[in-house]
Formats: C-alpha cells, sequence, structure tokens
C-alpha cells in the first residue's frame, strides 16, 4: 500500500510555496493511522528552474510522528536532500516495532 499526496496541486517550475526564512516545518494531519516506511522528496532541477539555480531546495529534512493527540512526537528519520543527485529523491524512516500486530502505546 503506498499513500501518495501532493502539498500543492500546481507543481509546475516556479509555482512553489516557500518557507521564510531558512528554516521551517510542515505539519501533515493524515484522517488514520498510517504505517511510514519512506518519504519522497521533489525539487526542480536547475535546468528547468526559471531563476537558474536550486537555492530554494531542502537540505536537512527531520520526519516526526505525533501521537493521535498531537502531545508525543516521535522520529522516524533525518536525511540530506542532495541537490547534486536526482530531483526526486527517496529516504527510508525507521520503522517502529510492533508488538502483537499493535503499534507501540496504542491500547
Amino acid at each position: 500500500l503506498a499513500l501518495t499526496f501532493w502539498l500543492q496541486l500546481d507543481v509546475s517550475p516556479g509555482n512553489c510555496r516557500p518557507l521564510q526564512g531558512h528554516q521551517g516545518q510542515v505539519v501533515i494531519r493524515l484522517p488514520a493511522r498510517v504505517h511510514l516506511t519512506g518519504v519522497t522528496v521533489q525539487h526542480i532541477s536547475k535546468e528547468v528552474s526559471p531563476s537558474g539555480t536550486v537555492i530554494s531546495a531542502p537540505r536537512d529534512v527531520a520526519v516526526f510522528g505525533v501521537d493521535a493527540d498531537g502531545e508525543e512526537e516521535t522520529l522516524h528519520g533525518t536525511f540530506m536532500y542532495n541537490v547534486a543527485k536526482e530531483a526526486i529523491q527517496t529516504f527510508p524512516l525507521k520503522v517502529r516495532s510492533t508488538h502483537r500486530g499493535k503499534m507501540p502505546g496504542s491500547k
């Protein structure tokens, strides 16, 4: 099962939602509990960038999961997006072990 979604419908070069400053965060609330094994990041290449640069590409990324109450965060992985590599890069996340078929902390 693959969960795929876009943060924005128009993904053409130059049509992005930049974050202010050098760091930021994006929160995605899903309607149900999911088991994520990886995250894919895509950024335009320098060749198709309207400015001819990719300085807006994300660099160091941390992925956290939040419990149903929105109180407890769990780090699932950190990675570095490399603008010198492919525009689409997939990074594995730490897989939490299950206990008796349930996620840790579930009742």
